[in-house]
């Protein structure tokens, strides 16, 4: 993959100014690293620059994901989700619609394009209860995009981290159903990570027994370390 060179614009100069000032009125952390009185330092932010890849997942299912997972990514990813730092929420919106419009260009150079929805992967009422917002939804609209409820969660379900591949397929099974018939509706699924592929497989599944058409999926973030090996290849693109 090739690299890309971080310059600091008039607009980016400004952004850290206010920064500055915020920092003084109400200190914080970064999100990503910790280091004090930066609600995302330039470090961090320079590693959510999005480099969009492809994935395929099945027989039929193309991921186009922003980021690596790991790092500030996760950091910063998971203080947005589970530590209730929405301040974060602009620095990863960003990258997710740099994926998007990436997943947006590549589908209009296929056959049959026409409108396209996109659909957020739910959260359960549960997780949205204790955090007060859904995740991708948030990061969705921070990124300008809309998304329909389409897809809801039927059954509870573990939370997958630390499950392998065949538990979290399992885990996830039937776990979720479109809230509407979607006959000839096209649409690419949105998460905020792909680690084994099951959520996203799953939220296919009940979306095409809906009668969609899933053209695809995007994710902000994705963990190529765990992916099985029938993966088919990885090609790195620079925005």
């Amino acid at each position: 993959m090739q690299t890309t060179r971080v310059t600091t614009s008039p607009l980016a100069a400004l952004r850290a100014a206010v920064s500055d000032a915020l920092a003084l009125v109400s200190p914080v952390d970064c999100a990503g690293c910790g280091v004090a009185d930066r609600s995302m330092c330039g470090a961090c932010r320079a590693a959510l620059l999005a480099q969009p890849f492809e994935q395929r997942w099945g027989d039929e299912l193309v991921v186009w994901s922003g980021l690596r997972y790991g790092g500030a990514v996760q950091a910063a990813l998971n203080a947005f989700k589970d530590e209730g730092r929405t301040d974060a929420a602009a620095a990863l919106a960003r990258p997710l619609g740099v994926v998007l419009d990436h997943a947006a260009a590549r589908l209009r150079g296929r056959p049959g394009a026409m409108r396209i929805d996109l659909v957020a992967v739910p959260s359960s009422r549960a997780a949205t209860a204790r955090r007060g917002y859904e995740p991708v939804r948030s990061l969705l609209a921070g990124a300008g995009r809309r998304s329909p409820r389409w897809l809801v969660q039927r059954l509870r379900t573990r939370d997958q981290a630390g499950l392998g591949r065949q538990e979290r397929a399992l885990n996830v099974a039937g776990s979720m159903v479109a809230t509407r018939p979607l006959l000839g509706r096209h649409v690419v699924i949105v998460d905020d990570v792909v680690t084994t592929g099951s959520t996203l497989l799953e939220a296919a599944r009940a979306l095409a027994a809906a009668g969609a058409v899933v053209r695809g999926a995007v994710t902000l973030a994705a963990t190529p370390r765990l992916h099985p090996a029938k993966t088919v290849h990885i090609r790195g693109i620079v925005e």
